[in-house]
């Protein structure tokens, strides 16, 4: 497990999956604010769930987020689409609705870039989240990120197109703490 302060990142158990599947995947509002996919329904236990790791894709690091304190799920964190020929990233998180305003967002973040930068010796890591997200975008900040521009309209979320910005980090801009 990689530890930050206030929360754990591990890998996915078999008893994480119903609950993320309920509470993050199955929350269409919430899933189309999260995800470039569309939603489309997906039946409990199929192997097709957005929740259930692939082991085998190098490309994806995927970890439940747990409340170091009392072990409880709090959410899903990953470093996705991970580029080995350019050592970059890109960090995901997502926080179950009960967990949110706990600062756990930037413990994962940061944690997320120490697993990046320091485990796997990643150059550059990135966040894309929506241009009204403010706690990602505070979480990314308070970790050194720096907006790098914004997508105009590129989220299709709900009915409407929305914009994204793009904050990135590289590897000598990051400070890390003890995290680890």
């Amino acid at each position: 497990m990689l530890k930050g302060g206030k929360v754990g990142l591990r890998a996915r158990h078999e008893d994480d999956i119903p609950i993320l599947q309920a509470e993050l995947y199955d929350d269409v509002a919430n899933h189309s604010r999260a995800d470039t996919r569309p939603w489309r329904p997906i039946t409990p236990g199929s192997t097709a769930s957005k929740v259930v790791v692939d082991d085998e894709d190098e490309r994806l690091a995927a970890f439940s987020v747990v409340e170091l304190d009392s072990g409880t799920l709090v959410g899903s964190a990953e470093l996705w689409h991970i580029d080995h020929h350019n050592r970059s990233a890109h960090i995901g998180v997502s926080l179950l609705p009960s967990s949110r305003g706990k600062g756990y967002g930037t413990d994962v973040v940061a944690v997320l870039c120490h697993y990046a930068f320091t485990v796997r010796g990643l150059r550059r890591v990135q966040i894309e989240t929506l241009a009204d997200n403010a706690a990602m975008l505070r979480a990314a900040e308070r970790n050194g990120f720096v907006r790098e521009g914004v997508l105009r309209s590129s989220a299709w979320v709900m009915g409407e197109f929305l914009d994204e910005v793009l904050l990135g980090l590289l590897a000598e801009e990051w400070k890390p703490d003890s995290k680890g």
